[in-house]
């Protein structure tokens, strides 16, 4: 998985001085569920900040199948890699629920991180994340199962978007298909059917309407091959 979003997102780290003058320099839109952002290939012009709602991260391979990258959500910065380097989107980014963003063209946004040096820090800082989980990723999937890939995410979204309710986690994420969760886990949909299932049986997760609850944490910490330790709470 590349990522579901690391630690505290960008528009989170500015002040509020810097959130001001962002804002002063960005429009804002928004997007109903399911409409594309930007087209993977279309010509790259301008970040998205995302202050509401969640988006997909997806590709498209050679033989038409699309590949879910990553997911972001409310205060993370997205497509400000396309403007270094191709000037194309590398990627489409889609809307799974409403999202409400802030669109800042490039010059508008190096003007910024120029004028803000703080700003400029906490821009570093997420893009650095984001290479280390991408790294992070590539690591674990040279080393582990797809199985324990899927785990491994599920305890991801626990600790950054999972809500402790009566002893279990409910995961805040928005709904995702077994074949998304397949594609973030780099595993196939039969490996998520069939872990779903065995892992139900086994009382670690409960499952229902594209909602995920886990209730038996420290278990699929070992199905992840991961120890166990202090039950993660959200961030």
């Amino acid at each position: 998985m590349q990522g579901t979003g690391s630690g505290q997102g960008f528009w989170t780290l500015l002040s509020q001085d810097e959130q001001d003058a962002l804002l002063g320099r960005g429009l804002p839109r928004d997007y109903p569920a399911g409409e594309n952002m930007c087209l993977e290939g279309d010509p790259a012009t301008h970040v998205f900040i995302l202050l509401a709602g969640w988006v997909k991260i997806l590709a498209t391979t050679t033989d038409g199948h699309k590949l879910v990258l990553a997911l972001r959500g409310a205060g993370d910065i997205v497509g400000e890699i396309a403007g270094e380097t191709t000037g194309r989107r590398n990627a489409t980014i889609q809307a799974i629920d409403d999202v409400h963003a802030l669109i800042v063209r490039y010059d508008k946004f190096d003007s910024f991180l120029d004028a803000n040096p703080g700003a400029g820090h906490a821009y570093r800082r997420v893009v650095m994340q984001k290479w280390n989980d991408t790294d992070a990723m590539l690591r674990r999937r040279a080393g582990t199962t797809g199985t324990q890939r899927l785990a491994a995410l599920l305890l991801e979204l626990a600790e950054r978007h999972g809500r402790p309710v009566n002893g279990a986690i409910y995961l805040m994420t928005p709904s995702l298909s077994q074949e998304e969760l397949a594609s973030l886990a780099g595993t196939s949909r039969a490996t998520v059917t069939r872990a779903f299932g065995s892992w139900r049986k086994r009382g670690l997760i409960r499952t229902g309407q594209r909602r995920i609850t886990i209730i038996d944490l420290s278990g699929l910490r070992r199905v992840a091959g991961q120890h166990t330790g202090p039950r993660p709470g959200p961030r």
